[in-house]
């Protein structure tokens, strides 16, 4: 299925340069592990995944990692395939996707939709064992006759051929665990649901002889096992991650904590060398007791 969708680039450019953001390394502390508006959202079980040590320290010590800026154009994907798919909720429907890979269902229409699909908010459950709420946002759900709900999430991408499956590379395997966190939460809420979820993919051609203010797209459906075994056990591996009070390991392909680790090594190299420098200029003008505590500081 082909589309297109024409974009401005002058709208594009006026948001690139409009984007300021000024990194603020400390959290109000209601947004930390013990504070009344944290929450483990999936995002954050995908983070523990990828490294305890910066996960610690964002969640417990309240030292948020750097971000990046949000990829707009797949933002806007995204809305436009909500409120393609809304429609069809709206007239009980099929999309056409649907019917374009014989999937039985409908989009599936529930009072709280619109707030499971907003970020900050999404579907929740309180885990009694753990005392942690986990919450996760779901881009869209389907019905099929039987009843059982159908997890759904949009993506958008640029890459040669079509896009038929997914592949062992870390970013599909986080799309695997992203969508087993929507189903377990839905579980979770007294919901049943199908072990086989969808990914709607809009995957943008390189191929066209010009822009012309436009992407072709063409949309696929890849289907994907479910799997929640692995959820339980880590929810309870990052209790205990943030209750301990000590820094834990480092994830194994990590980038961050090298270049902080190498960072630090070299500034307090630097650190030391100046203070000796200052402690041997002053050395004439400054008195015995305080020239010993300089040397043991620095030594």
């Amino acid at each position: 299925m082909l589309c297109k969708v024409s974009c401005s680039v002058s709208g594009i450019l006026v948001l690139l340069m409009a984007y300021e953001y000024k990194y603020n390394p400390n959290r109000a502390a209601d947004w930390n592990y013990g504070g009344k508006k944290w929450r483990l959202s999936r995002s954050k079980l995908d983070f523990f995944i990828e490294c305890p040590r910066c996960f610690y320290v964002d969640n417990k010590l309240g030292t948020k990692r750097p971000g990046f800026p949000s990829f707009n154009l797949n933002i806007a994907v995204d809305e436009l395939f909500k409120k393609e798919f809304d429609v069809h909720r709206e007239n009980k429907t099929p999309h056409p996707i649907m019917e374009q890979y014989k999937i039985n269902a409908i989009p599936f229409q529930h009072k709280n939709m619109d707030t499971w699909r907003e970020n900050f908010e999404g579907i929740e459950y309180h885990d009694t064992e753990t005392g942690m709420t986990i919450s996760g946002a779901i881009d869209d759900i389907w019905i099929n006759p039987e009843g059982k709900l159908i997890i759904i999430d949009y993506k958008s991408t640029s890459k040669d051929g079509s896009i038929t499956g997914l592949s062992d590379s870390p970013w599909d395997q986080q799309y695997k665990r992203q969508l087993g966190v929507y189903k377990w939460l839905l579980e979770k809420n007294g919901f049943k649901v199908e072990d086989t979820g969808y990914l709607v993919y809009a995957n943008a051609s390189k191929d066209e002889p010009s822009f012309d203010g436009k992407l072709v797209f063409e949309n696929t459906l890849v289907s994907v096992d479910i799997d929640t075994d692995w959820i339980d056990p880590t929810i309870d591996k990052i209790k205990e991650c943030l209750e301990k009070d000590y820094i834990p390991e480092s994830g194994g392909k990590c980038e961050f904590c090298p270049y902080r680790e190498a960072c630090g090594k070299k500034l307090l190299e630097i650190h030391k060398r100046v203070g000796k420098q200052t402690a041997a200029a002053n050395a004439e003008s400054t008195p015995a007791s305080t020239i010993a505590d300089l040397k043991k500081k620095f030594s």
